[in-house]
């Protein structure tokens, strides 16, 4: 036993399970078959966007503290789900919980932000160019208005660029995901069109498409689809050597997603107490207009879903640790370290984090 607990142990859900996540017999066959695979692990589930940036961090957090990090990688929506039903020790979503999911989970949750990340839109073309997007011209092709590559909107912003006569496809998430929310969250933001038709949200209902799970699948989908364009975390496109559009920003300047450019989206001011906040299309004239916080979810009480006071106060210590010396792995992963400004604001919600309400340290 003891040297299982120097192995780290990352699992990957398989599809069947990520399909059963809305039902409540799955969730506690799921809750049993982890508890089998690692009674001392701490365990967690949801977000795929930060998942390249957890698996770095979770491997070294067991190598510095011998304390194993049970990740399942299954979208945003299925990790609130299963922390909802107090299956796991905390969940990870890039789209905050709306009052709704709040006001039904079984007590208040904390928003903990852990790193902030790029959505790029990458696609399969010919030469894997590099092109440039306008909000109106990206909202119109994940509307299906667009249908071919050589369309005149999409030459016309890239003139040195020789499109070909292929037919346009688009791949999107099939579960539910934040980076959908945060993709969605920028459309409705540039895109009337998009507001009213489709909205924004972490499941939509899609005008045109293909879906997959993960960020995982829509990479997948791209590579193996000539034509194809979708979303996905930065990491996942460089990763594939996938190429990035650049998208006009607010200021009418062309950026592209980097670290620098996911930097700079990130300085805002008066951030809400609870720390649910959207900075999709920054005012930033330097910023990438598609990024966003990735939020950790605890409840504030602990004693709702932890055995004891001692495995309520290991998950304290990983949160409080991921977002100060775990920051040191951001980068170069392609995510952007959480501001100075952003961690007091952290550190001060997690001192009100209880146990049977009791303050944990």
């Amino acid at each position: 036993m003891m040297k299982m607990k120097k192995i780290f142990l990352l699992t990957l859900i398989s599809a069947s399970v990520l399909t059963a996540c809305n039902d409540s017999s799955s969730d506690q066959k799921q809750n049993s078959d982890a508890a089998a695979t690692s009674t001392d692990a701490i365990l967690g589930a949801g977000s795929s966007f930060v998942y390249p940036l957890f698996s770095k961090m979770f491997e070294a957090y067991n190598k510095e503290k011998n304390i194993q990090v049970n990740y399942q990688s299954i979208g945003s929506g299925g990790g609130i789900k299963q922390l909802q039903n107090k299956i796991i020790d905390f969940g990870a979503s890039d789209a905050p919980m709306n009052d709704d999911q709040l006001a039904k989970s079984p007590g208040p949750i904390l928003h903990i932000p852990d790193c902030l990340g790029a959505v790029c839109i990458t696609y399969n073309l010919p030469g894997d160019p590099t092109l440039k997007m306008t909000p109106d011209v990206l909202a119109d092709i994940f509307l299906g208005k667009l249908k071919n590559w050589n369309d005149s909107r999409i030459q016309s912003l890239n003139p040195d660029v020789k499109l070909p006569d292929l037919a346009i496809s688009t791949a999107h998430r099939s579960d539910g995901s934040g980076t959908t929310y945060i993709f969605s969250d920028y459309l409705s933001k540039v895109s009337p069109d998009w507001q009213t038709q489709v909205g924004k949200g972490t499941a939509l209902s899609w005008p045109c498409g293909v879906g997959a799970k993960g960020n995982e699948g829509v990479s997948g989908i791209i590579k193996q689809t000539p034509g194809c364009i979708g979303y996905v975390e930065l990491a996942y496109s460089i990763q594939n050597k996938m190429p990035v559009a650049s998208l006009k920003n607010k200021s009418g300047n062309f950026v592209a997603p980097t670290l620098a450019s996911t930097n700079a989206a990130a300085k805002i001011d008066n951030i809400p107490a609870d720390m649910r906040v959207s900075i999709t299309d920054t005012d930033a004239p330097d910023g990438y207009p598609i990024c966003s916080f990735s939020y950790i979810l605890i409840y504030k009480d602990l004693s709702i879903n932890t055995k004891s006071q001692a495995q309520a106060q290991e998950v304290l210590d990983l949160v409080k640790w991921i977002i100060q010396d775990g920051q040191q792995y951001s980068e170069a992963l392609l995510y952007a370290k959480l501001p100075d400004s952003v961690v007091k604001q952290e550190l001060g919600l997690l001192q009100t984090v209880t146990y049977n309400n009791k303050p944990l340290n």
